[in-house]
């Protein structure tokens, strides 16, 4: 049971953040660093607290309390992170929601996935899984081979991304096109992209950084309500330290960006719908804080280890390629380019199943375990 409830908040997860950027295509006469920067205020500077508020009772004491290296490493990470957020928004841009969120999502999930698990078998931890204990394991090799099918996946939607390149470079341009085709550009957005990826994994890096504070949300509501599991909500302490140097970098970056394009004025511009472009920015960046607010659920279910790191980021995938087709970005390119990037997308939903499927045998592996542990004490 858990495992579904695990793989059903991942998804809820991915579908917000694969929707997060939708409402701000709703925004008018505003500049990309106007509007990244409103719905980032309520990304990482607005919604967390009150989330934490909401559902961990004393969570400003808890980070008050907490180790100075604790907090200094996953606000860390949130900076190096917040970099790939920005060029995330970029890669978008120049790649499209659809094959701009595949590429930069799968190398965030093989980063994001891999390098935690390495790190614990230079420094074990109690709980949390090793890059050995994968290898060596049906579990393991399981999620390990649904991470490399993804790989394809994104491989294959990569090479449907360079054939619509050159069929609408050749083509004329439609006067009811979108946005995203006029601004497509392969080579650059291929380049934020990797560049959004490799950095957006520290998200998940800050989250095992940030475990203490967690730990301690967790046995504080394990020790008021005794017998319910594990606290779902654990994770909201964390995202308010690391969401802090996600603001931090996109903030600087987005003031260098107005001041270098002047567009200030955009906040106060009475020519454009301000209101609507305030209202699609804050549904935008609460959408976008909803995908780690269900993350920290999902992961509450099925342990903060690759396999949640790979659900998540496979929904995202999934979502923003849904939006990718109702937003007509493939539009205009030829039958056989769609027939690629709908065998990237069914070789993601795949590798989704074989990652739900490692989850199941990893669940059996620890109540056997756990069973025998009892048995082995009983006998004592």
């Amino acid at each position: 049971m858990n495992v579904i409830l695990g793989v059903i908040f991942h998804f809820l997860g991915g579908f917000a953040s694969g929707s997060f950027y939708i409402p701000y295509k709703k925004v008018k006469g505003w500049s990309w660093e106007s509007y990244w920067i409103v719905g980032g205020l309520f990304s990482w500077l607005v919604v967390p607290p009150v989330a934490a508020w909401l559902t961990i009772p004393g969570f400003t004491e808890m980070i008050s309390g907490a180790a100075g290296t604790t907090l200094g490493y996953t606000f860390l990470f949130g900076v190096l992170w917040g970099i790939g957020g920005l060029t995330y928004g970029l890669g978008v841009r120049y790649l499209g929601v659809s094959l701009g969120s595949s590429i930069i999502l799968g190398l965030c999930m093989v980063f994001g996935a891999l390098i935690p698990a390495i790190y614990y078998d230079f420094f074990p931890k109690e709980g949390k899984d090793t890059f050995s204990e994968m290898i060596g394991s049906q579990w393991g090799l399981t999620i390990m081979a649904g991470l490399l099918l993804c790989i394809i996946g994104i491989v294959i939607s990569g090479k449907a991304g360079m054939m619509k390149e050159k069929q609408l470079c050749a083509a004329p341009v439609d006067p009811h096109g979108t946005e995203v085709k006029t601004e497509y550009k392969f080579g650059l957005g291929m380049f934020v992209s990797i560049i959004s990826g490799v950095l957006s994994a520290c998200f998940n890096f800050g989250l095992e950084a940030g475990q203490d504070l967690a730990n301690v949300a967790n046995e504080a509501w394990k020790a008021a309500n005794p017998g319910d599991g594990e606290f779902l909500y654990r994770n909201n302490v964390i995202y308010v330290v690391l969401l802090w140097g996600g603001l931090t970098t996109n903030f600087i970056w987005c003031m260098i960006l107005n001041a270098r394009n002047k567009s200030f004025g955009d906040y106060t511009n009475k020519k454009t719908p301000l209101f609507k472009n305030y209202l699609f920015s804050a549904i935008a960046g609460t959408a976008w804080f909803l995908q780690f607010f269900f993350y920290g659920m999902g992961e509450s279910k099925l342990g903060n280890g690759p396999s949640s790191w790979i659900l998540h980021m496979a929904f995202i995938i999934l979502v923003a390629n849904m939006w990718g087709l109702v937003l007509k970005e493939w539009k205009g390119v030829s039958k056989q380019t769609k027939t690629i990037i709908a065998a990237g997308i069914a070789t993601i939903i795949l590798s989704v199943l074989l990652v739900g499927r490692g989850n199941s045998l990893h669940e059996k592996s620890k109540n056997e375990k756990a069973v025998t542990y009892v048995s082995y004490n009983n006998e004592l």
